[in-house]
């Protein structure tokens, strides 16, 4: 299907009435929804409001009040202005953020690191930890090879870095 001249001017017709692109496609025949959208874009029609007004009258200007919080939470909580682009129009909108309380990881000092014993890819069994250490990219890459229990494919000391216990997990978050 080729744009007529007769063809493209009943398009800036159909779409300064304000008919939807699939209404047009569907009124000139032959041509798709996409095809319409397309065109309209190369001809640089203006833009038009959705269907049921414009954003602005649409959407209420703010929220409406949250449940209340806990005496805590309002000093990790910061709001900051966001513009975000929504059609021809450019919003301004309010997001709470949650801050994330600095957590204290207190230092081991009775960590024993065992020798690895610094096996290759190809030296590696079911019995040996396959827990990777340096960047496989250099030379000196290797991985621990030291001896691992019968259901874990990384010694003692690596199943501890690799599997944290739940509480743990939740706690960090």
């Amino acid at each position: 299907m080729n744009w007529t001249d007769e063809r493209v001017e009943k398009l800036k017709k159909l779409w300064s009435e304000g008919l939807s692109a699939s209404q047009i496609a569907a009124q000139l025949g032959g041509v798709s929804r996409n095809a319409v959208i397309g065109k309209v874009h190369r001809l640089s029609l203006p833009g038009r409001a959705k269907a049921g007004g414009t954003t602005a009258a649409t959407r209420p200007k703010q929220r409406p009040a949250s449940a209340p919080r806990a005496p805590n939470y309002a000093s990790r909580v910061t709001t900051r202005t966001v513009t975000r682009a929504a059609g021809a129009t450019v919003l301004k909108e309010e997001v709470e953020v949650d801050l994330v309380a600095e957590q204290d990881f207190r230092i081991q000092t009775d960590v024993v690191v065992p020798m690895s014993r610094r096996l290759e890819l190809t030296q590696l069994t079911e019995r040996t930890c396959k827990w990777p250490i340096g960047d496989p990219l250099k030379e000196e890459f290797h991985f621990c090879g030291n001896d691992s229990p019968e259901a874990s494919p990384y010694c003692t000391f690596h199943a501890r870095l690799a599997y944290q216990p739940t509480s743990e997990r939740r706690r960090a978050r």
